[in-house]
């Protein structure tokens, strides 16, 4: 017999050792960017609601309604919903503030060991009030 004829099946077997390892790092993969992109859009949301809020001109010249619109804007519909707002402004030692805080529970595709199935992803904009533009 030729080496190539007792060798027949060793791609088969490598296949299948290696092919959990390929499925589970397929699924890593897939969650880390699901992460990423709720990550972005609560981002987002926080930056476009703190704007809104600190528009000198007041929410009459926005197109959106409320803030809760101005979050959610950029959201995909599916998960808008699901995004919780708060706010809040003051005053420090720099001047006037609103903060906007974004929330979402994210959850993961599959469990891992040592990660939560579910957390939440928090981010918060804090926006000083824009100077009012000169009037014509």
């Amino acid at each position: 017999m030729t080496r190539t004829h007792r060798r027949r099946a060793v791609a088969a077997v490598e296949l299948a050792v290696v092919m959990p390892l390929l499925a589970f790092l397929f699924i890593v993969t897939i969650d880390f960017c699901r992460v990423f992109y709720f990550t972005q859009v609560v981002t987002t949301g926080a930056r476009n609601g703190a704007l809104y809020l600190s528009d000198p001109s007041g929410p009459n010249q926005s197109r959106y309604a409320s803030l809760q619109e101005a979050v959610r804007g950029d959201a995909d519909p599916s998960f808008a919903s699901q995004l919780t707002v708060t706010s809040t402004s003051g005053t420090d030692a720099i001047g006037p503030y609103t903060q906007v805080t974004v929330s979402y529970p994210f959850n993961n595709i599959t469990r891992y060991p040592g990660i939560p199935t579910t957390f939440t992803v928090t981010r918060t904009a804090l926006m000083r009030p824009a100077p009012a533009a000169p009037s014509p």
